[in-house]
């Protein structure tokens, strides 16, 4: 069964880290899980291939196929009170943009009150739906939080200094900073519908006892350009990412979510993230929550937060240390936030996820989808015009 999870796994974007149990006062709070059916063998038969109905069945309960660690409900859950309604026409342009994009959840917050809210695709407000890529603006706030806490002194440490065995490696001589803006310089390949890229290989690569797959798979790589120089999406990246916080925290990122995110943000569906072979959270890629409070997230962030990471880190890490511009002006890539223009930014994952921050409209707008192929710029394309359309609008 380990085998097949790691073919599958190994598709969709993995590669974590090797961490101790969590402590005895975490446990009733985090609780590892087990599929109640083995994944195929079949590396054909990956997720990012079934048909619609097969992946919206997944979406909504990922621990009945992969491995995970789930976290209980906040203890104090936030309120979502209803404000006032967005007007008829704005309501039918989402119902819209939802039926067009394949959405199962769509919700509008301001000033943290409930504007919006549509769900699809037979999803209650009580179902959880993952999200994907949005988990690297999760670990990026986890980091934070390490930093926060004095863990980590600061994003300018050498990633060496927290990951020794990467000593030797393209990643010797690169920064925390340089893996979280993903500035290594590092070589690496993200096509999804490569079988033979490096994001569907990283975890076909065996374990090595008392290593993680990602540092595993971080020792084959080759360096193409001088750190801090070249700006290439990388999943590993937040892998090693997730792997720092965890070795400097001496926590799970579940167990670690947990205490920073889940309880401070209110959440009331729990958390579930996914594991890889090695037993350690995606730190790229893959947690479940609530639409709602996918939402209660974004409010989280919004409003700077609640002490759990340093004053300004939010502004620090949305700020767009790379830029895109002339290609896509305005566009940009902070800690492991996409920044938009008119200081708009947000997280994002494949199959149309996206948690997307309005600060001057303290806005934010959830959508969690299915669409037909991983990436669809047509279909972000016509999410961002949404957005822009109702800040223009309140």
């Amino acid at each position: 069964m380990r085998k097949a999870i790691s073919i599958i796994v190994a598709s969709l974007l993995a590669g974590c880290a090797s961490y101790p149990a969590p402590s005895p006062e975490a446990v009733p709070r985090v609780t590892a899980v087990q599929p109640e059916t083995p994944p195929s063998m079949d590396p054909k038969d990956s997720i990012l291939f079934w048909d619609a109905e097969r992946r919206s069945a997944a979406f909504r309960k990922m621990e009945r196929y992969f491995a995970g660690l789930d976290v209980a409900p906040a203890r104090t859950v936030r309120p979502l009170p209803e404000g006032p309604p967005l007007s008829s026409a704005q309501q039918q342009r989402l119902r819209e943009f939802a039926r067009q994009t394949d959405a199962a959840g769509l919700m509008v917050l301001q000033d943290g009150k409930i504007r919006f809210e549509h769900y699809g695709l037979g999803l209650t407000p009580d179902d959880r739906w993952t999200s994907f890529s949005v988990a690297k603006s999760v670990t990026s706030t986890l980091l934070g939080a390490a930093i926060a806490d004095g863990a980590i002194a600061n994003v300018e440490v050498p990633v060496t200094s927290i990951l020794p065995e990467l000593l030797g490696t393209a990643y010797d001589g690169v920064t925390v900073k340089q893996v979280a803006t993903m500035t290594s310089g590092v070589a690496w390949n993200e096509d999804y519908t490569d079988p033979a890229s490096d994001v569907a290989r990283m975890l076909a690569v065996t374990p090595v006892a008392g290593e993680s797959q990602a540092v595993t798979y971080a020792r084959t790589l080759k360096r193409e350009a001088p750190a801090g120089e070249k700006w290439v999406y990388k999943t590993l990246e937040t892998n090693l990412l997730g792997l720092i916080v965890e070795r400097a925290t001496g926590k799970p990122l579940a167990e670690y979510a947990a205490e920073k995110i889940v309880e401070p943000a209110g959440l009331a569906g729990g958390m579930f993230w996914m594991q890889d072979l090695t037993g350690g959270n995606i730190a790229g890629c893959c947690i479940s929550l609530r639409l709602a409070d996918y939402a209660r997230v974004g409010q989280f962030v919004l409003e700077g937060g609640d002490g759990v990471v340093p004053d300004g880190w939010f502004e620090e890490a949305t700020d767009a240390a790379v830029s895109f511009a002339p290609r896509a002006p305005g566009f940009g890539y902070g800690y492991q936030w996409w920044t938009y223009p008119q200081g708009t930014y947000g997280a994002q994952g494949i199959f149309g996820q996206a948690v997307t921050i309005v600060p001057d409209k303290r806005m934010v707008v959830v959508v969690i989808s299915n669409w037909p192929t991983p990436t669809d710029s047509e279909n972000r394309d016509a999410f961002r015009a949404v957005v822009g359309e109702l800040a223009a609008a309140l």
